[in-house]
């Protein structure tokens, strides 16, 4: 419970500095290597779509920037842009394939919803069959 109580401050936090004036949906995430080092993003957005870039991403971009090689948590918190998360944001099929890319199938990704309540999954749930160099 420590482990996601830290990620949750971490990626709300992030949240505050989302860049989201064409979705108004305002995500944080934080990732946690093996070392215990904490790792943070926000989603921002741009006229043209695809030079966007998810929180999850920025997060973990960030950790590898950083030196990070092994991330074990993740944890996501989005809803539509204020201070209470009202929706669940689960990671886009962009992000999952880079996590499938930097972490192993059985980190775990939080997903956080309304009124505290948190979803724990694997990466291997989220995205089984994962194309990767990994055997």
């Amino acid at each position: 419970m420590e482990i996601i109580n830290t990620l949750l401050d971490a990626a709300l936090k992030a949240r505050k500095n989302s860049y989201c004036p064409y979705s108004g949906f305002a995500v944080g995430a934080a990732v946690m290597d093996d070392k215990g080092n904490i790792y943070s993003g926000c989603n921002v957005e741009n006229a043209a779509y695809g030079d966007s870039v998810c929180a999850e991403r920025v997060a973990m971009f960030e950790a590898v920037s950083e030196g990070a090689s092994n991330l074990k948590y993740i944890l996501v918190a989005g809803s539509p842009k204020g201070d209470a998360i009202t929706d669940y944001a689960y990671p886009c099929g962009t992000c999952r394939q880079v996590m499938s890319e930097l972490m192993d199938g059985d980190a775990v990704i939080y997903v956080a919803g309304p009124e505290g309540d948190i979803k724990e999954y694997t990466l291997e749930e989220l995205l089984p069959h994962s194309f990767t160099l990994k055997e």
